[in-house]
């Protein structure tokens, strides 16, 4: 029969299998091998790419990085070999704790573990398509957090406007009005809301900038 196209495997609803970890979100590596055997595959698996000069599946850079607190720490990465029938490749990237780098006080072999199975479904989403919406939510949240920093980007109308951007972004990938609102446990008139809290708060700090403090 054969494994599923990617468009199939990509439509696939999975938030039921979805849980939190280290404040992200993430499918169980257990769960996406019977997945994809239940969709047509008929060989699974995956195993830490060792490193030929440590004997160790974790890489490091030689150079350290200090942080403003004067804690040095080194890049770590990891790499996992995926197969999935005639398809065979190499998923690389960092070892995380969360949205945040791993340390080298709070390096551990199940910190290393959780990261190459995280790259297991992520390499397996990327390829085929399987569990892919859940990297876009992510990549999606980075965008965001990245303009934090810039407090231009607090304005309730730069606020608005970013939020109307990701609600039409997710609109546009197919999702209705009425399916937004019950992935996100709300109404669709509650979804219509936030856009006028918006304004409604923005008149309220008009006010406030006005309000006359000299007379009672």
């Amino acid at each position: 029969m054969g494994l599923k196209s990617y468009s199939d495997l990509k439509n696939i609803d999975l938030s039921k299998y979805i849980k939190q970890r280290d404040g992200a979100d993430y499918i169980n590596w257990a769960t996406i091998v019977d997945l994809l055997h239940e969709h047509g595959a008929n060989t699974v698996y995956f195993e830490p790419v060792v490193n030929p000069v440590t004997g160790s599946s974790l890489y490091m850079t030689e150079q350290t990085f200090t942080d403003s607190k004067g804690n040095s720490n080194r890049v770590y990465e990891t790499a996992v070999k995926i197969v999935i029938d005639d398809l065979e490749f190499i998923q690389r990237g960092p070892v995380s704790n969360g949205a945040n780098p791993v340390k080298d006080n709070s390096m551990s072999q199940q910190r290393l573990w959780n990261c190459q199975c995280r790259l297991f479904v992520k390499g397996v989403a990327i390829r085929t398509g399987l569990g892919f919406s859940l990297w876009q939510k992510e990549e999606i949240g980075n965008e965001i957090s990245d303009v934090y920093d810039d407090l231009n980007k607090h304005d309730l109308f730069k606020i608005k406007e970013r939020v109307q951007e990701l609600y039409t972004k997710i609109h546009k990938q197919g999702f209705s009005t009425k399916e937004i609102a019950e992935k996100l446990h709300k109404t669709e008139d509650e979804i219509k809301a936030v856009f006028i809290y918006f304004d409604t708060i923005s008149n309220f700090e008009k006010d406030l900038l006005n309000f006359d403090t000299k007379s009672r």
